[in-house]
């Protein structure tokens, strides 16, 4: 009999494992989670909602059949997934599925995988903790319920293939009321006055510094005003303040602040980083990936103590214990740090070393001395005005953690980093070398990054460390918010400069609206969150999901019976559900747009069974209405009458082509172009039907022909059904509407029709044998 079998949840986990572990150890991975909730058996008895069902996806079958066999064959059992509710939920289901014994199952955790760990993990097992298997069991058998009665909802209301859910549809209300904000954001411009003043010191070297009036300038005549009033004015020093400060280093990562600095400083998406991260603690570099503590280990603590003095200096070092502020934090885990502080660097790929850098500075900044500024204040009186110009400048005395790392933030500034200023005292004369008053509009908060809603997430309590990334994955993958870049639009600014005593005003371009990586509601985003706001209120209420985390925080903690958790919220949510399936009509989002000038009929865009469209009459008219599609950057809610008659102007010709007509317009697949009966789907940078020219939809046409012409390798014309073709992984066969490999061994160039035919043949027999 084997001593000791050991199940973790992935084949890298294992692998790694495996180097610490003797002869005496089998390890397996069980591939996530092996059983799933049976979707029928929780729509039919509240009882049996309390007592799950579990299935064994088809899948996972022989897995478990692997699994079993080698569980019966082993003295021990250890159960390795990871530390977190889920790790718990998934070795508990290992216990279940295998039919272990307690006395056979050793329940071993650990947040980073190093020989020591491992070894220690193995010293030290423990039972299965039931109260995190049941805060686990609450948190799926309660978004199940949630999911498995709205979808079926919006699929009857609004849609097909739509989906709702406790946590999603708070975070996709987030970005529409965000949308919203913005859309109602009333823009007005105010003017801000800079001047640039010129010291002599005693010794005649001049100094050149920058000073601000403090109060804006609400008009194009006030500000120009006030620079009259400085034409011939007099300045000198008034006050002088100069303030020591320190700076003191950000705590270590947490799973939604690594989400957060690896956004704003590598451009990571939150699944991406996640991935990444979660290669990194497979492979032993770092630990722990999904957690909300801050703490250190002493072991850590030593060791980024040791690196800094040598690196750095023993002056650099100052060691910190942070203390974890998120209420209701999981488990005892450790922030998310190198497994080794001494290695800086790391082999892998670009990316992964580039996230544990990033992991490796904070960590070790944690553990460095405050930064030690001197912050100076100077105010400049201006004789012919009531407010001074103020100047502020700021030197490093000693850099501290700043020469290692500083913290990002997702608030654009216009602010430039402050300098030193001049040595000047109080009464001192200066001159006023130049003075500016700039036009300045007033900005909306900014739309959401991903990075800034998993941070507004983790604000309002919703959600934990291994939902953020699945939460914000789903709503862009069910269409409800997309992430893209969009460019801004030019606008006039106006600028008046006073210099040698003479007054000009310029006028300069601005580009302002511009975004890059932001989250958009689309259309059916914001249908589907007015519909559930309307209807279920409750459900997407902020505080009602950042309360139900608590009481998953209580079940873990094993003050709270889960089950009487969720008989308090079903029965009235599930007669919620079933009175707006009976009471509440379709919503189409529909609005009147006004009154098409020709015919007299009213406009409307509302939502089509193929997305937003526009309509022209009423639908009860002996006259049928006519319909267009909106482009893809145009919203439901923004589009005016202009732009819709517009739209109505489509399809359109843009001139011949090779004595044919080519027609612009829209269809079921986006914009297009149409020639010769052939349909060419408009490039993303050049995809606007009412604006694109006769020569760039030539030169795409012709484009296009070059590449069908590259793509067909080899026709047959006794079977014209049958080609080989060149694809994004290499040629393939296509028959019929299904495509087949073609194997290694041959040249697609010179494959004969009967060659092909047994390729497919082998194809579908190894098909069919797989399914049986």
């Amino acid at each position: 009999m084997q001593e000791n079998l050991v199940i973790v949840e992935s084949p890298a986990k294992a692998k790694t494992i495996s180097g610490f572990l003797g002869k005496d150890f089998i390890i397996k991975s069980s591939f996530g989670h092996i059983r799933d909730l049976s979707k029928d058996d929780l729509g039919i008895d509240l009882k049996k909602k309390y007592k799950p069902y579990y299935i064994v996806p088809n899948d996972k079958k022989n897995v478990v059949k692997d699994l079993k066999s080698a569980a019966s064959e082993a003295h021990l059992v250890w159960l390795a997934t990871d530390e977190d509710r889920e790790g718990e939920a998934i070795a508990w289901h290992l216990a279940e599925v295998l039919n272990l014994p307690p006395e056979k199952i050793r329940r071993i955790v650990f947040h980073e995988i190093t020989r020591d760990a491992i070894k220690h993990a193995i010293n030290h097992p423990r039972g299965i903790n039931h109260d995190l298997v049941n805060a686990q069991q609450a948190r799926r058998v309660l978004d199940r319920l949630v999911g498995f009665e709205l979808s079926p909802l919006l699929w009857k209301k609004v849609k097909p293939a739509l989906s709702a859910g406790r946590v999603q549809s708070v975070a996709v209300r987030l970005i529409v009321e965000k949308e919203r904000e913005i859309n109602n954001f009333s823009v007005s411009s105010s003017y801000r006055i800079t001047g640039n003043f010129i010291y002599t010191a005693k010794d005649n070297k001049s100094y050149i510094f920058n000073a601000e009036y403090p109060v804006k300038i609400p008009t194009r005549e006030e500000a120009k005003a006030i620079l009259e009033k400085c034409r011939n004015a007099q300045f000198s020093i008034l006050d002088l303040t100069r303030k020591p400060s320190k700076k003191s280093p950000a705590a270590p990562f947490t799973t939604s602040t690594l989400q957060q600095e690896a956004s704003r400083k590598l451009g990571f998406s939150v699944s991406q980083t996640m991935t990444l991260a979660q290669r990194l603690y497979e492979a032993g570099r770092i630990t722990y990936m999904r957690t909300d503590s801050v703490n250190l280990s002493n072991m850590a603590l030593a060791m980024a103590k040791k690196v800094i003095e040598s690196e750095f200096g023993p002056e650099y070092s100052r060691t910190r214990n942070f203390k974890t502020k998120t209420k209701g934090a999981q488990e005892a885990h450790e922030a998310i740090r190198p497994t080794f502080i001494e290695n800086k660097t790391i082999p892998g790929n670009r990316q992964e070393q580039r996230l544990y850098d990033l992991i490796w500075k904070r960590t070790t900044a944690s553990q460095m001395s405050e930064a030690i500024i001197e912050k100076t204040s100077i105010k400049v009186g201006v004789s012919t005005l009531e407010e001074p110009f103020i100047a502020s400048g700021e030197v490093i005395k000693f850099d501290g953690f700043l020469k290692l790392y500083m913290e990002s933030s997702d608030e654009d500034t216009e602010e430039q980093s402050k300098g030193l200023l001049p040595p000047v005292n109080i009464g001192d004369q200066i001159t006023l070398q130049s003075m500016d008053a700039t036009q300045r509009y007033a900005q909306a908060s900014p739309r959401y990054t991903e990075a800034s809603l998993v941070k507004k997430l983790e604000e309002l309590g919703i959600g934990r460390p291994s939902t953020y990334a699945p939460t914000i994955s789903t709503i862009q993958n069910r269409g409800y918010a997309i992430k893209e870049d969009r460019p801004g639009k030019e606008r006039d600014i106006f600028i008046f400069s006073l210099e040698s005593g003479q007054i000009k005003e310029t006028t300069k371009t601005e580009i302002y609206g511009a975004e890059k990586a932001k989250l958009f509601p689309t259309d059916i985003g914001m249908l589907v969150n007015d519909f559930l706001v309307e209807n279920f209120n409750d459900i997407l209420d902020f505080n009602f999901t950042a309360s139900v985390e608590k009481e998953f925080d209580k079940i873990a903690e094993g003050t709270m019976e889960w089950t009487g958790m969720i008989d308090r919220f079903y029965p009235a949510f599930h007669n919620q559900v079933v009175q707006t399936t009976i009471s509440q009509p379709k919503p189409t989002g529909i609005r009147n747009l006004g009154v098409e000038p020709v015919t007299g009929k009213n406009v409307y865009v509302k939502m089509g069974p193929f997305g937003p469209m526009l309509q022209i009459g009423e639908s009860g008219d002996q006259d049928k209405p006519k319909f267009a599609s909106l482009l893809k950057h145009q919203s439901m809610e923004t589009i005016t009458l202009e732009e819709a008659l517009n739209l109505f102007t489509l399809p359109r010709s843009l001139g011949q082509f090779e004595e044919q007509d080519i027609l612009a317009g829209i269809g079921k697949y986006g914009p297009y172009i149409r020639h010769k009966n052939k349909f060419y789907s408009l490039k993303k940078d050049n995809d606007n039907p009412l604006t694109i020219k006769l020569e760039d939809a030539i030169a795409l046409i012709q484009e296009k022909r070059e590449q069908e012409k590259k793509r067909i390798i080899k026709k047959f014309v006794e079977n014209p059904d049958l080609q080989i073709l060149n694809g994004r992984w290499g040629p393939y066969i296509s028959y019929h509407k299904n495509n087949y490999r073609i194997p290694k061994k041959y040249n697609p160039e010179t494959l004969s029709l009967e060659q092909c035919m047994e390729i497919i043949k082998y194809s579908q027999e190894k098909k069919n044998n797989k399914s049986s």
